[in-house]
């Protein structure tokens, strides 16, 4: 009776412990891929976020928005990652919200 007791045992330890083990790890690596995700989209909506920001205050400011994308570099501090984001700055007339939109590389 105590020699069956201890295969049950055994097969516990050799099968279940290590694909436990194997989940918890999936599970791990799972979550950590979903932060990574969330985290790179939050800088995108952090940048659109202060371009428009920055081209309002432009507005208000000077009474036009701004006529380039360098122009709200230059005199309103905005800087942008140029190695991970392209930004599209299109302007209709100086009174009229520009069209942006952050892409990532």
């Amino acid at each position: 009776m105590k020699q069956h007791g201890r295969s049950i045992w055994s097969f516990l330890r050799t099968i279940l412990l290590p694909a436990a083990v194997l989940v918890i790890l999936l599970c791990f690596f799972t979550a950590l891929s979903q932060l990574e995700e969330g985290h790179r989209l939050e800088g995108k909506e952090q940048l659109e976020t202060a371009l428009r920001r920055a081209a309002v205050s432009c507005y208000a400011a000077e009474g036009i928005y701004p006529p380039s994308l360098s122009y709200l570099q230059e005199h309103y501090g905005l800087q942008i990652d140029e190695d991970r984001y392209l930004v599209f700055y299109e302007i209709q007339a100086s009174n009229l919200m520009p069209e942006i939109t952050v892409l990532e590389k």
